[in-house]
């Protein structure tokens, strides 16, 4: 499944991604600087948190509460081996019912059953192209 947006039409890709993702646990494919983080900001959005939605980056995950459910968004980019994951206890989040959103999933994916992968790419009109599969 894909679709082709650009910023402006960002709202068209949040919506496809919550009606097509079958799975709760999303992880994002993309080159840094084609707008994960920003796509996220507008789920978490879109599932009723109206906190503040930032980057990760440093504190490896943050907590957001929606409407209906946790909302934990990962930054995996400075996670070098599969051992610092279990380390801050990935486990315990992947064992919830929490919305689970990943970025630099690399190293997350082998132990993942159930996920909805969501790839991203510039095209040569500077517009993004989405594509979501999910898993099983």
């Amino acid at each position: 499944m894909e679709i082709v947006y650009n910023l402006k039409q960002i709202d068209k890709a949040v919506n496809f991604v919550l009606e097509q993702a079958k799975f709760k646990t999303l992880i994002f494919k993309a080159e840094m600087g084609t707008g994960k983080t920003t796509l996220i900001k507008q789920l978490v959005k879109a599932l009723g948190c109206e906190d503040e939605v930032s980057s990760p980056t440093f504190s490896i995950v943050n907590e957001y509460e929606g409407l209906t459910s946790t909302i934990y968004h990962f930054d995996l980019y400075r996670i070098e081996e599969e051992t610092e994951l279990y380390d801050f206890g990935i486990e315990t989040y992947l064992d919830s019912d929490a919305y689970i959103f990943v970025e630099w999933p690399e190293l997350l994916e082998p132990l993942l059953d159930n996920y909805t992968e969501v790839s991203i790419y510039t095209n040569e009109n500077q517009d993004r192209v989405l594509q979501l599969k999910n898993s099983n």
